[in-house]
């Protein structure tokens, strides 16, 4: 085999940053089983021409949490990376987990990631910044001919096209994202896939209790640009930038204009839909529905209330019994007044809006049970697995990739696995918020 690193750029927290580098990641080669295509890379495995003066480790605890998660992804149908092996390496590594001036040495370890293509956004803003309009056009001309055949032989026109595919699909990876409470934490444009994919697990995190401004990446912290509630407009801005990049090979300010927009009307069409199949209904097109949705996600804010729980106990629950929804509050006594008659209010206009859609209790159960998980990765499952590999004991990554497999069925026996956030977690270092330090 031939190993290989890529180059890139990449606008790091809504700034130009320059060359970035896969300094971490290098590519083994290709595989076509099947007619399928799958590019297999380690991360961590050492220096690369791009590593600058780091050293191309990486730690045990980032590269469990980026296994851990690309395969839960997958199995929640999230478009994402995969991963394929996790491996110690004996290696002692140092990291400033906090960027305190603290550097500790942690165990090493290297992923072997695997997807159609690794090449982000970044790849070609870098030829671009640089006026390297050969290797950007060989670059695009490589991909479109390998990932988007179905376009056609290479032209201006086809290279539009290719933007607006590109954006579609960015649409609908965030909508997936946002469906299942996913938090990104770090949506710079080196860390977005060409091919839509979930790509680079760094400092992400899942809701706990909803809360759109939340972000798990303690660098974002000061501004949340990298919140829940802000990657839909992240995700149009770094598309933006991409179409920066591309404007030597469409020489068309309409042609790009419409990718932006076919981004915006399809991720709020996914988005729409995805919410209306977690409440059990058709559509959210008919009167009183944008107002209905709206006051939902009040009802969510007024305590604090975990996302999953919430949707996963909704299918259950009526304006009679609320017990199906009890375990997604975070507060364990009874609901305040004024929250429980907010919630048994909606919970009204909610089951004549259900009455509507005439469809039998069992079928909507079953549809609502096929969308809202019950279980997701949530921030301190992994770092107990991690704590417990620290010790040489796989034996819970073991346990959550094979719960994590069925994200939507009961699994009783793993019950422990779906419950909310323990108090102890609350700030607890790695089961809140993380540093992209790994």
């Amino acid at each position: 085999m031939r190993p290989y690193a890529a180059r890139y750029g990449g606008h790091q927290f809504g700034h130009w940053a320059g060359q970035l580098g896969d300094g971490r990641a290098i590519t083994l080669g290709e595989l076509t089983p099947h007619g399928e295509r799958w590019e297999l890379q380690l991360k961590g495995a050492g220096p690369t021409p791009y590593s600058r003066t780091a050293d191309g480790r990486a730690v045990l605890r980032s590269s469990v949490r980026e296994f851990l998660c690309s395969e839960a992804m997958y199995f929640l149908g999230v478009p994402t990376t995969r991963a394929l092996s996790l491996v110690a390496t004996g290696d002692i590594v140092v990291r400033d987990m906090f960027y305190n001036g603290d550097p500790q040495p942690e165990q090493g370890a290297v992923v072997c990631r695997v997807a159609p293509s690794f090449v982000r956004f970044g790849n070609f803003e870098i030829h671009a910044s640089r006026g390297e309009n050969e290797s950007l056009q060989g670059l695009a001309d490589y991909i479109i001919s390998q990932h988007f055949s179905h376009l056609g032989t290479p032209t201006p026109a086809v290279y539009g096209q290719w933007f607006e595919e590109i954006c579609r699909r960015t649409a609908v990876m965030t909508a997936h994202w946002m469906r299942v409470g996913f938090v990104h934490g770090v949506m710079n444009t080196d860390n977005m896939s060409i091919l839509g994919l979930t790509i680079d697990y760094g400092p992400y995190g899942w809701l706990e209790g909803y809360d759109p401004a939340w972000t798990p990446n303690t660098t974002d912290l000061p501004g949340r640009r990298y919140a829940y509630g802000r990657q839909p407009d992240i995700a149009a801005w770094n598309l933006a930038r991409l179409a920066t990049a591309l404007s030597p090979l469409i020489d068309s300010v309409p042609a790009l204009e419409h990718g932006l927009e076919v981004y915006a009307e399809n991720f709020t069409t996914t988005w729409r839909g995805m919410l209306a199949q977690k409440l059990g209904l058709t559509t959210l097109d008919r009167e009183g529905d944008e107002d209905l949705v709206l006051e939902l996600f009040g009802v969510l804010q007024q305590t604090e209330t975990d996302m999953t729980l919430f949707f996963r106990g909704l299918a259950a629950a009526s304006a009679k019994d609320i017990e199906p929804l009890r375990a997604a509050f975070y507060e364990d006594s009874e609901p305040s007044e004024a929250h429980r008659a907010r919630l048994v209010a909606w919970l009204q206009r909610y089951e004549s809006r259900l009455q509507v859609e005439a469809m039998p209790v069992e079928e909507r159960v079953a549809r609502m049970n096929r969308v809202n998980p019950k279980y997701v990765l949530r921030n301190y499952q992994a770092q107990q697995a991690i704590d417990a590999a620290n010790q040489g004991d796989v034996s819970l990554i073991e346990r959550l990739l094979r719960v994590l497999a069925k994200p939507y069925d009961e699994q009783p026996e793993h019950e422990d696995l779906a419950k909310r956030r323990p108090e102890w977690a609350r700030h607890k270092a790695g089961c809140s918020a993380l540093s992209c330090s790994s």
